[in-house]
């Protein structure tokens, strides 16, 4: 790539090759439960010298910056052959097939399907290491948050990936989440701070 862009990709090459490299973006495991499974894993027996625990402690936003890292390297890939619709196209096929396995995994851990059982997931403190959120709306079928900080948003804008290509690979989710965990349940929102609004309003909506 030339000119402004280039510049851009290798700012984003440069953030990514110095981020911190350990075992989770080496061994590609998916966040803090890949871990706990190679803890248990090895628990019953004297632990390899790779798997000693240090003192060094991850931030939340340092987890998900490596949670991510080959996610950006591969963006970067797409960006460098494909044009911008191509590529957001693709991303958000990616983010929602993520969004539906999430809400496929709390259904089927759900004891029923009730609408107050999906929104339980999301009532503060949930999520308080993550985001700084709240109520805004809490109705039989209707429940809305209001969300001032999100860690994903902070980490892909420090990576450079924040904007359409964040909500993209990680916003679009949220619209498929609901819709999974029961046909019947969908997300409104119009603001993210991914995108560079103030706040995002998430805002899940029982059709029934």
């Amino acid at each position: 790539m030339e000119d402004g862009k280039g510049n851009t990709l290798d700012r984003r090459r440069l953030l990514i090759r110095t981020m911190p490299a350990c075992g989770l973006a080496c061994l590609g495991l998916s966040g803090l439960s890949g871990v706990a499974a190679l803890a248990q894993e090895v628990s019953e027996q004297e632990p390899h010298k790779f798997d000693v625990q240090r003192d060094a402690k991850l931030s939340r936003k340092q987890v998900i910056l490596l949670e991510n890292r080959r996610l950006f390297e591969f963006i970067l890939t797409l960006e460098a052959e494909l044009d911008e619709p191509e590529l957001l196209r693709l991303l958000n096929a990616y983010s929602a097939n993520t969004g539906r396995q999430a809400g496929e995994r709390q259904r089927s851990s759900s004891p029923d399907g009730e609408f107050q059982t999906f929104v339980a997931t999301f009532r503060p403190p949930r999520y308080e290491d993550a985001l700084t959120h709240e109520i805004v709306e809490d109705s039989e079928k209707v429940f809305e948050l209001r969300v001032t900080e999100c860690v994903w948003a902070t980490a892909f804008r420090e990576a450079e990936f924040d904007g359409e290509i964040g909500h993209a690979a990680v916003c679009n989710m949220d619209y498929y989440w609901p819709t999974a965990f029961n046909p019947d349940f969908i997300m409104e929102r119009d603001k993210t701070l991914m995108q560079g609004d103030d706040h995002c309003n998430h805002r899940y909506v029982d059709t029934t």
